[in-house]
C-alpha cells in the first residue's frame, strides 16, 4: 500500500509517521514544487511538480499515482484540498482514494466569510465578522463590537496578511491597499487546537485530541499542552457531524469565559498534529485501517493530559 503526500513542504514529521505506521508494507511518496522542501527527503520516493495553479498539475499527480501504484493521496496545504476533492473520481479510476472532505467543505473552510455564515446559521459561537467596513463602523457605534479587531483575507491560510487594527484609520489604510478583506472580532480567550479524525467508513468521529496553545509561530502551534474536556469533545462531535467532514481535520477554537468559540477549520493535518501523535493519537493507523476496509473504534480522549509539546529546528544538508 503506497501513499502519496502532496505539497509536503516542511511537514517532515507527517511523512515520518506514515512511514513508521506502514512498517515497510508500502512506500510513502512525496511531492512539492520546490527541491528545497525538506519533507521530500523523508519519503521513500519524491517528485518535483509544478505549482498547483499551473495547467496540467492534476494530470501530473495522476501520472505519479499510476506509476507508483498509489492507494491513497492527501495534501498538506489548504488551496490544494479542493483540487483533489473535485478530481476524486479521476483518482478513483487511477486506484487512489482521496483522504479528505468534499470540495464544498474544503471551499467553505478556505473562505472564512462562508464559514462564519455557516457557524451563525447553525448556532455555534464564533467571532463577529464583517466584509463591509461601513457595516462594521455602524456596529461599533451601536456597541456590538469594539476595537481592536483583526483584518484578514477572506480566503487565506497560515496567518498570512493578518493585521491587528485599533482604529478606523488603520482599517481604511488596509482596505485601500488590498481587496477581499474582512474584519473579525478579536477573541482574547485561551486558544485551543483540536486534531480530529472522522472515520471514512462509518463517518463517525473516532479520535479527538485537544491542546491549549501557548506559543504560535507563522500561524502554527509552536508550544502547547494537552488537556481534556468532555463538554468540548461533545461540541466537536456535534459540529463535525453536522458539517459532514471526513478524514483528518484541524480545528481552531477559543475558550471565552467558559464558552467555546469555533474559529477556523483546516480539513487536513495541522502543523501541531505531532503533539497528538506523540501522545498516542496515531491517525495514520486510523487511515491505514480505513484503506484496508476496517472501520475504526472510537478512541476519543485516549491520551495523557498535561503533556507539553515544544517544537525546535532541525537541519537537512543535501548536495
Amino acid at each position: 500500500m503506497n501513499i502519496l503526500v502532496c505539497s509536503a513542504g516542511t511537514r517532515n514529521k507527517i511523512v515520518q509517521y506514515f512511514k513508521k505506521t506502514l512498517e515497510g508494507a508500502g512506500n510513502i511518496v512525496a511531492t512539492d514544487m520546490s527541491p528545497l522542501a525538506p519533507a521530500l527527503y523523508e519519503a521513500d520516493k519524491y517528485y518535483i511538480v509544478p505549482r498547483i495553479t499551473e495547467d496540467g498539475y492534476i494530470d501530473r499527480i495522476l501520472d505519479i499515482c499510476r506509476k507508483e501504484q498509489i492507494s491513497a493521496v492527501l495534501s498538506l496545504i489548504d488551496p490544494e484540498l479542493s483540487l483533489l476533492a473535485e478530481n476524486q473520481d479521476r483518482f478513483s479510476e487511477a486506484g487512489a482514494t482521496v483522504i479528505g472532505s468534499s470540495r464544498e467543505l474544503c471551499e467553505m473552510c478556505l473562505n472564512k466569510w462562508e464559514m462564519y455564515q455557516w457557524l451563525c446559521k447553525h448556532g455555534y459561537n464564533c467571532a463577529k465578522t464583517y466584509v463591509d467596513k461601513e457595516k462594521f463602523y455602524q456596529a461599533v457605534e451601536r456597541g456590538d463590537i469594539s476595537y481592536p479587531v483583526f483584518v484578514k483575507p477572506i480566503c487565506g491560510s497560515a496567518s498570512i496578511a493578518i493585521s491587528k487594527a485599533s482604529d478606523r484609520e488603520t482599517i481604511e489604510i488596509l482596505f485601500a491597499h488590498a481587496g477581499g478583506l474582512m474584519i473579525q472580532e478579536y477573541l482574547t480567550g485561551q486558544e485551543i487546537g483540536a486534531d480530529v479524525y472522522i472515520d471514512m467508513i462509518s463517518h463517525e468521529t473516532v479520535s479527538i485530541f485537544t491542546k491549549k496553545k501557548i506559543v504560535m509561530r507563522a500561524g502554527e502551534t509552536d508550544k502547547a499542552v494537552s488537556f481534556k474536556d468532555d463538554r468540548l469533545f461533545d461540541l466537536i462531535e456535534q459540529f463535525v457531524g453536522e458539517a459532514g467532514f471526513i478524514g483528518q481535520i484541524d480545528i481552531d477554537i477559543f475558550d471565552m469565559d467558559g464558552k467555546y468559540y469555533i474559529s477556523e477549520v483546516n480539513p487536513r493535518f495541522g502543523g501541531g498534529y505531532p503533539h497528538a501523535y506523540e501522545c498516542g493519537c496515531d491517525h495514520m493507523r486510523l487511515i491505514l485501517n480505513n484503506l484496508k476496509g476496517i472501520a475504526n473504534k472510537k478512541l476519543i480522549g485516549v491520551y495523557g493530559d498535561d503533556m507539553y509539546m515544544m517544537k525546535f529546528n532541525e537541519v537537512i544538508i543535501r548536495r
